[in-house]
């Protein structure tokens, strides 16, 4: 069974944090100083080299100005129905 950080529906989640700094117009150095964080924090996280816990996913959407549970919502909405971790 593989690491989950390698499964797609964590790879949905990566994608979703990436498109919405994207679209944010805002660059990994500016959401790290945001998060008060360095910039290889995001670099790692959105590489999946290193996990995104439920808090720092909310706070990742607030730095963002994104809505964490509408953003959480959505990205529920397309997982299976069955996730493996």
């Amino acid at each position: 069974m593989p690491k989950s950080v390698f499964t797609e529906p964590y790879r949905q989640l990566l994608d979703l944090l990436v498109r919405t700094r994207r679209a944010a117009g805002v660059s990994q150095a500016e959401l790290a100083q945001r998060l008060g964080r360095p910039q290889p924090f995001v670099s790692y996280f959105e590489r999946g080299e290193r996990r995104v816990d439920v808090i720092e996913f909310f706070a990742i959407m607030q730095a963002l100005g994104a809505d964490p549970v509408e953003a959480f919502s959505d990205l529920a909405r397309t997982l299976p129905g069955y996730v493996e971790i």
